[in-house]
């Protein structure tokens, strides 16, 4: 088990720095690079909107085969799953990266080349993780490395947004590997320094009032879905969110009305709540669903006389579970004894992630980059150097190797 690991990590990565297979997964990842950089391009290229990851997926299964895991396949919830066995199935590490992107259908996703620089919806978030998969597992079949512990491959669906993290959901409470999985890594965006190693809770909500609509003038009084969603609002905005743990809350969308001069027959809001603390979260939480039946409550309570109320549906719409992986844990150290060896300092931070999922079942987990800089994440002008990729993807086999151990 990974967390029998009882060498110092500065021991266990020493002695990978001096493994001759090692060096020659260094030299790979280094005369390597442009062929990398092409299977980036390529895996980007394939649409992978949200609840539509498949195409992408089935590419991923066949690199994975092609590189010798011939058991690749999509799961009941569309991840990409292929193991690599080692000596014994335990220490089972699952590495991982995220298929989907933000970007609705209809996106172009071609990848353009600017002064070095790739160019492309998600190529960063996460096409990064996905040519790390690909390239990793390359370096570890072509140099021959053999493992005590097994490596799960995974691509997951559903890291973004509306995906509530369902693939990592599936693959640790439902799916073939579910209660068998002892440590996870999810290689999500660039960078060598950050160390993921903490959970950002959220909760998202979708809420939707309706009424009977009307004219503005000759209808004045009925229930206005829009005055709802403003009371609602105002509440919100009034909550004393604290700055530690730091908690936050946000209205990122709302929609409805159809004219100036028209009383809403619907009107609808996306909100995001997030917390360092899970305690503090459920109490936002609590919070906003008593604020927004009082403003639904407020607003029916001034309508005219025999006018139907307004109906208020709240959806959650995402649950994303908090936590952290303990510092003194042997996958951050390990994590952070790799970042140390190739000269950068170790960044411990707190994100939402696919890591998310398996903090919150107890299971040693972190996100890592991969390498390279980035720049306008979640827009269509995103962007993705890959100068210096090849020291995240060495730190990564470090810590992989670390952690399963090389036979």
């Amino acid at each position: 088990m990974v967390s029998s690991i009882t060498l110092a990590p500065e021991h266990i990565i020493g002695e990978l720095l001096r493994a001759q297979s090692v060096r020659r997964a260094f030299q790979f990842f280094d005369q390597r690079a442009a062929e990398i950089t092409d299977e980036h391009a390529r895996i980007c290229s394939i649409p992978a909107p949200p609840f539509g990851e498949r195409e992408r997926a089935l590419y991923l299964a066949e690199k994975f085969r092609e590189h010798g895991l011939s058991g690749a396949q999509l799961d009941a919830e569309g991840n990409c799953v292929a193991l690599r066995a080692g000596a014994s199935l335990q220490p089972l590490l699952v590495v991982s990266a995220h298929l989907d992107t933000v970007f609705p259908p209809g996106t172009n996703f071609e990848v353009r080349r600017e002064r070095g620089r790739l160019l492309a919806p998600g190529i960063a978030d996460d096409g990064c993780g996905l040519a790390a998969l690909v390239a990793l597992l390359r370096a570890l079949e072509i140099c021959s490395i053999e493992t005590e512990g097994s490596l799960l491959f995974v691509g997951t669906v559903g890291e973004e947004g509306e995906g509530n993290l369902r693939g990592a959901r599936y693959l640790l409470t439902q799916g073939e590997w579910a209660g068998r999985v002892d440590a996870f890594i999810s290689f999500d965006g660039p960078g060598v320094e950050r160390i993921t190693h903490a959970a950002l809770g959220s909760r998202r909500y979708r809420v939707r009032l309706r009424g009977t609509g009307g004219h503005s003038w000759g209808d004045f009084g009925a229930a206005n879905p829009v005055h709802a969603l403003g009371r609602a609002v105002a509440r919100l905005a009034a909550y004393p969110a604290p700055s530690e743990p730091r908690t936050t809350f946000n209205v990122g969308r709302i929609e409805g009305g159809a004219s100036v001069n028209v009383i809403p027959h619907e009107a609808m809001m996306d909100v995001d709540l997030r917390s360092a603390s899970s305690e503090e979260l459920m109490r936002l939480d609590a919070f906003f669903r008593r604020a927004t039946r009082e403003a639904a409550d407020d607003e029916n309570a001034g309508r005219r006389a025999g006018d139907p109320p307004l109906e208020l549906d709240m959806k959650l719409i995402g649950d994303r579970p908090s936590g952290e992986t303990p510092v003194d844990s042997p996958l951050v150290r390990i994590t952070e004894e790799a970042t140390r060896a190739f000269g950068f300092r170790p960044r411990l931070d707190r994100s939402s992630t696919d890591s998310n999922i398996a903090i919150s079942l107890g299971i040693p987990a972190v996100t890592l980059g991969t390498g390279g800089t980035s720049g306008n994440s979640h827009t269509l002008d995103e962007w993705f150097d890959p100068r210096g990729r090849e020291t995240g993807l060495k730190r990564a086999l470090l810590v992989m190797l670390g952690l399963v151990g090389q036979k």
